[in-house]
C-alpha cells in the first residue's frame, strides 16, 4: 500500500515541526503527489527492463518479451526462457541475467514479494540479493509499493541535492552525509524523500520557465 496524499502531508507537517526548512519549502511549492507503484514481482521486472533506456523503448521491449515468453511474464516462464529469446526481445545479455535471476528467485520461493520481512534492512537485503537489484531499487520498491515510511534512499542524486539546499550546505552531501543528516527526520523519512523529487522537479520547471521567459522573440 503506497504512501497516501493524506499520510504524505501528515508526515510533511511533522517533519515541519522537525525542520523548520520543511515549513518553508512547503508553503512555497506545495505538497507533492503521491508516487504509487504496483506490489509485486511484475515493478521489479519492469524496473530491470527500463534500466537505462526511455520510457517508450521499454514499453516495446516489454511487449515483445510478453509475446515470446508469455502474457503477464510469469517468474516460471522468464526463468526458463532461453538468453537468446531474452536478447531478441531487446534486452541487453546483461538485463536478461538479471530478469533471469529476478525470475528464478521468485519462481523458486526464494523471495516472496507478499511476505517480504517488516523490517527494512531484512526486506533491502533479500531483494539485494537479486541480480540486478541494488539498494536504490529496493528502497525506491519499498517507499512506492509497500508504502514504508521511513525509507531513505540517499544514494538518490536529487535527493543528496535538495538535502542541501533545504539545509544550506555550501556543497552536495554525499550519500553517508545525506543518511546521517535525515535520521532526526525517522520516522517520516520516506516523506521527506518524496518532498526532495518533489522539490526537484518544481525547482527544474521553474529553471526552464525563466530560461524561456528570457529568449528574445
Amino acid at each position: 500500500m503506497s504512501l497516501s496524499a493524506d499520510q504524505l502531508r501528515r508526515s510533511l507537517d511533522a517533519l515541519a515541526d522537525v525542520e523548520p526548512a520543511f515549513r518553508h519549502m512547503i508553503g512555497s511549492i506545495g505538497y507533492p503527489e503521491p508516487r504509487i507503484r504496483a506490489r509485486g514481482y511484475q515493478t521489479l521486472l519492469r524496473t530491470i527492463v527500463g534500466q537505462q533506456v526511455s520510457v517508450a523503448a521499454a514499453n516495446a521491449i516489454w511487449a515483445r518479451m510478453e509475446a515470446m515468453v508469455g502474457a503477464g511474464l510469469m517468474p516460471e516462464a522468464v526463468a526458463a526462457a532461453p538468453d537468446e529469446l531474452l536478447r531478441a526481445a531487446g534486452l541487453s545479455r546483461q538485463k536478461a541475467a538479471y530478469a533471469k535471476s529476478l525470475a528464478d528467485h521468485v519462481a523458486s520461493g526464494t523471495i516472496d514479494f507478499d511476505r517480504l520481512p517488516p523490517d527494512d534492512e531484512e526486506a533491502i537485503a533479500q531483494m539485494t540479493a537479486i541480480k540486478g537489484i541494488g539498494r536504490w531499487s529496493a528502497e525506491i520498491y519499498l517507499l512506492f509499493a509497500e508504502g514504508r515510511g521511513d525509507i531513505w534512499p540517499a544514494g538518490d542524486l536529487a535527493v543528496q541535492i535538495e538535502v542541501g539546499r533545504l539545509l544550506g550546505l555550501p556543497e552536495r552531501p554525499s550519500e553517508r552525509e545525506t543518511r546521517r543528516l535525515a535520521q532526526r527526520w525517522s520516522p517520516h523519512r520516506g516523506a521527506a524523500a518524496v518532498f526532495t523529487w518533489h522539490s526537484y522537479s518544481a525547482r527544474a520547471a521553474s529553471a526552464k520557465a525563466g530560461k524561456a521567459d528570457k529568449m528574445p522573440l
